[in-house]
């Protein structure tokens, strides 16, 4: 089988439907000859009836990143359904409505904790409960992000998260990188995803990409983001490991 991920084996979370980036990532990884394993949480009968629509059928665990039992258990129920793998796909975040909108100062503790650990230190739980599936050619672990290098309007704890997103990132590349493990970040523009739905006035960052993005920017066309992600969990980019690429159409690069 020919494609940019013939024989690999993939783990893609956070699929909840068919708008996810985690979705488009699973249809273009089945596409380019990997094998996929797909993870979902909460309305776990609608992910099940959204994986369905992928052009391969593909198995689905259940994964709450914030569940000791289902973390301590992951690579056991993947190697289960792949044997082994090659690529993880960290696309989870979350934070309670208390920690969006415009509520910065106010945001308690328990809601800014809740929001670091689901979107931010689950990717050192997410790669780490992976390692023992990893091969010893290593593997490519790649993170979707929104650029954390500014303050984003109602983004609140959700911005911090992804700052700490980033770090996270950088720590894995440098700890993980002798054994052959790669950790990227995809940092995409602004998509009408079911997540970003639930932040108030993140409809409004569509005039900012409509006005300041060289090479436009549609925000129902998670394709761009998504080949991203495909690039990286390839074997094309053996030696990039600890960096952010932009998937936003140019927007991080100019001024207002």
């Amino acid at each position: 089988m020919s494609g940019l991920l013939a024989g690999k084996r993939i783990l893609v979370t956070g699929v909840i439907t068919d708008q996810s980036i985690g979705f488009h990532v699973a249809r273009l990884a089945l596409h380019e000859g990997a094998s996929v394993v797909v993870t979902g949480f909460g309305r776990m009968s609608l992910v099940e009836r959204i994986v369905k629509r992928l052009p391969a059928p593909v198995p689905l665990i259940e994964l709450d990143v914030t569940n000791e039992e289902q973390m301590s258990t992951l690579a056991d129920r993947v190697r289960a359904e792949a044997g082994g793998l090659d690529g993880v796909l960290h696309s989870i975040a979350y934070a309670p409505p208390s920690a969006l909108g415009g509520n910065f100062l106010y945001t308690p503790w328990q809601d800014a904790a809740t929001a670091l650990h689901v979107s931010a230190f689950s990717l050192k739980e997410l790669t780490t409960a992976c390692l023992p599936l990893f091969g010893e050619q290593g593997a490519s672990v790649v993170g979707l992000d929104f650029d954390a290098a500014v303050a984003w309007p109602t983004y609140d704890w959700m911005g911090v998260s992804k700052a700490a997103l980033e770090a996270t990132s950088r720590y894995l590349a440098r700890e993980l990188g002798p054994s052959g493990v790669r950790v990227n970040l995809v940092a995409a523009g602004p998509l009408r995803t079911l997540a970003a739905k639930a932040i108030p006035g993140y409809s409004g960052y569509e005039s900012v990409w409509h006005e300041r993005a060289p090479l436009g920017w549609e925000m129902s066309d998670a394709e761009p983001t998504a080949k991203a992600c495909v690039a990286l969990l390839s074997d094309w980019f053996p030696k990039t490991t600890g960096e952010i690429i932009h998937v936003d159409g140019g927007v991080h690069a100019v001024g207002a």
